[in-house]
């Protein structure tokens, strides 16, 4: 981050959070936003996880409301924006992070899992960022960061195929849309996390053999490391188009325009 740059505080702001039921990143990312000072629209379609989310947050002092939607629908998206406005006024924040990827994986999988995946990694948070767009032109600008995945970077393997190429097209859409900073004041920007110790990854680790576990990093990302580098990112207004690959909880590589920092 340009130590140098004003903040841009995310304090008074009303943020949208997709995929923050549960226990995982986005309830970290919608805790960690409210207790910066922003009012949190909770997304996921998870009912019973997202009204736990808003629970936590109004515990703690904090401004929260839950809409369950879709992320692949367009209409869903529509009504999580328009929540957003009738509740706190507009909408100055996006964090993309609802995501995943049903099994079996191609090329085994029905056709069905590759259309799904896409949409939920790809198409969903196009499609939430170009709806965003609209109401963050009322606020004068605004932030995004999209959650992708190391899976998208490099040339390894992967065991989902379909999830690594839609969070490799999410990470190379941020890139390309850099130059909304200038034409709209909103800044797009990108967090390429690697293993992340939500208890769904930590249960996962358990059940792998002694040859799959030895490919598994020592440390794993916290949830709660995404969420501070989520407001860095949203703070600093020097920053888009950039992509930061979170390892260990580490930020370890990034993309060209962030090396000319």
């Amino acid at each position: 981050m340009s130590p140098l740059a004003a903040k841009w505080p995310i304090d008074g702001r009303v943020a949208l959070v997709t995929g923050a039921g549960g226990g995982g990143t986005g309830r970290a990312i919608a805790v960690r936003l409210a207790r910066g000072g922003a009012s949190v629209v909770v997304d996921d379609l998870d009912e019973q996880g997202g009204t736990a989310t808003v629970r936590l947050i109004e515990e703690a002092g904090g401004h929260a409301v839950f809409v369950r939607a879709d992320v692949t629908s367009e209409t869903d998206i529509e009504r999580m924006v328009a929540v957003a406005e009738r509740t706190f006024g507009g909408l100055d924040i996006l964090v993309n992070n609802a995501g995943g990827t049903p099994r079996p994986h191609f090329p085994e999988a029905p056709r069905r899992h590759w259309t799904r995946t896409l949409d939920l990694n790809l198409r969903g948070p196009m499609l939430a960022i170009q709806v965003a767009l609209h109401a963050m032109r009322k606020r004068g600008g605004g932030a995004i960061v999209n959650i992708s995945s190391v899976a998208g970077v490099g040339y390894a393997p992967h065991s989902s195929p379909e999830y690594s190429a839609a969070k490799a097209g999410l990470a190379r859409l941020t890139a390309t849309l850099a130059p909304l900073h200038a034409s709209e004041n909103v800044r797009v920007n990108c967090i390429l996390p690697n293993w992340i110790g939500t208890e769904e990854v930590l249960a996962e680790i358990a059940a792998m053999s002694p040859e799959e576990r030895s490919e598994v990093p020592d440390l794993l990302t916290t949830p709660e490391e995404i969420a501070d580098l989520v407001v860095e990112l949203i703070e600093d207004p020097s920053v888009a188009g950039r992509g930061v690959r979170l390892v260990d909880g580490q930020a370890a590589g990034a993309d060209a325009d962030r090396r000319r920092d």
